[in-house]
């Protein structure tokens, strides 16, 4: 599998998971020039910007261990266009959802919630 379609993949299960959790998904893969947010969801009046990391192995580390400084920040650049252009948002919570192919040969996923950059 390549690395485009297991992230497209690791997206479709993490929405299906945030819904299955009552979230309403805003946006899925959305842009602002060079920066991207992987979801935008909402849930009890609180906007969740959410970071999607999948790898098909833990060989290398979990997903989560590859959200690096400049990738938060550009996570949180983002987040700021965001709000600028939709500001009735006015509280939002920074998220990570990590996927990764485990010994069983099956998907895992860990939900790391108001994680602080």
């Amino acid at each position: 599998m390549k690395n485009k379609d297991t992230g497209f993949l690791g997206e479709n299960i993490a929405t299906t998971h945030l819904q299955s959790l009552g979230f309403e998904i805003i946006e899925r893969n959305w842009r602002f020039k060079h920066l991207e947010i992987d979801i935008i969801a909402s849930k009890e009046g609180l906007l969740h910007i959410i970071e999607v990391k999948t790898r098909s192995s833990i060989e290398f580390g979990y997903p989560e261990q590859m959200i690096n400084a400049q990738k938060m920040q550009f996570i949180k650049n983002a987040a700021a266009h965001y709000q600028f252009e939709n500001p009735t948002w006015k509280w939002l919570q920074f998220d990570v959802i990590a996927i990764y192919k485990n010994a069983e040969e099956t998907w895992t996923l860990d939900f790391f919630e108001d994680v602080y950059f």
